[in-house]
């Protein structure tokens, strides 16, 4: 127990702990945009334009995470303006700006001599090596995601009920849309930072399974999902910390063990 307390009071892991409870508690939200506007293709997508991100700034010498959401937040824009129409997903537009990013990656470990292991770390993520920076930056992400759903709640549960009824309302339903692919790249670029591009979904989208088991509304939707989200990075945290196992590894197992238990949903409209 000593040992516990002691780790715990060692400024990399308590920075981890708290940005780990920021992101469990907040990050779960994008996740709901994520699977409501049918945007699982494009995230594939944007995790491995942090591949890409991640070999550019090795290459040039760049900070991972800025250089990480800037070429995420360009890519997004890219398919945007390409796409036109989104308000169905991405799909292959999404799947040929993977391969675009991959291979754009492979490409710049080869001229500049990057290693492809220091770029491949990215895919495991460590909540140990944040910097204060980094802690200011989930921060920022935190605040706006948050801001965003509370200031546009009544639009956005109109978009995610039909697109095309929110837009004869007179809603601005390709801005927001835009607003939320933007958001979940922000997040998506950031949890990498904490977890890993193969354990991503541990923070994006199993709380939100787990939420919808019980939710009967978008508002319960939402705040089960945070709430889970939350238990699942702090416990699974503190776990990794008292057991030396990796963050990441005892988390996702975590949060798949919750979503395997039982729940009877609750009678009512469903989500």
């Amino acid at each position: 127990m000593h040992d516990f307390l002691f780790a715990l009071s060692l400024p990399p892991v308590a920075r981890g702990l708290f940005a780990m409870a920021i992101a469990g508690l907040c990050f779960p939200a994008s996740g709901v945009m994520v699977l409501r506007l049918n945007l699982v293709p494009m995230r594939y997508m944007l995790m491995h334009g942090v591949i890409l991100g991640g070999a550019i700034s090795l290459a040039f010498t760049l900070p991972v995470l800025p250089t990480s959401i800037l070429l995420n937040v360009l890519l997004v824009l890219f398919m945007l303006l390409l796409k036109g129409d989104s308000s169905h997903g991405f799909g292959l537009a999404s799947a040929a700006a993977m391969v675009f990013s991959m291979a754009l990656a492979s490409l710049v470990m080869h001229l500049w001599d990057v290693p492809a292991k220091d770029t491949l770390q990215l895919l495991w993520g460590s909540p140990f090596a944040l910097s204060t920076i980094d802690i200011a930056t989930l921060i920022a992400i935190a605040v706006v995601l948050l801001l965003y759903l509370v200031l546009n709640f009544r639009t956005i549960s109109a978009m995610f009920f039909d697109q095309e009824i929110a837009q004869s309302l007179g809603m601005a339903v390709k801005l927001h849309h835009t607003l939320m692919v933007l958001i979940i790249a922000l997040v998506i670029a950031f949890a990498m930072k904490l977890l890993g591009a193969l354990l991503i979904d541990a923070l994006l989208i199993l709380p939100v399974m787990v939420g919808s088991k019980r939710a009967t509304s978008l508002k319960q939707l939402l705040w089960y999902s945070c709430l889970t989200g939350l238990f699942i990075s702090t416990f699974g945290y503190l776990l990794a910390v008292a057991t030396d196992l990796p963050p990441s590894a005892a988390i996702a197992l975590l949060s798949a063990l919750l979503y395997l238990i039982p729940t009877s949903r609750k009678k009512g409209k469903t989500v």
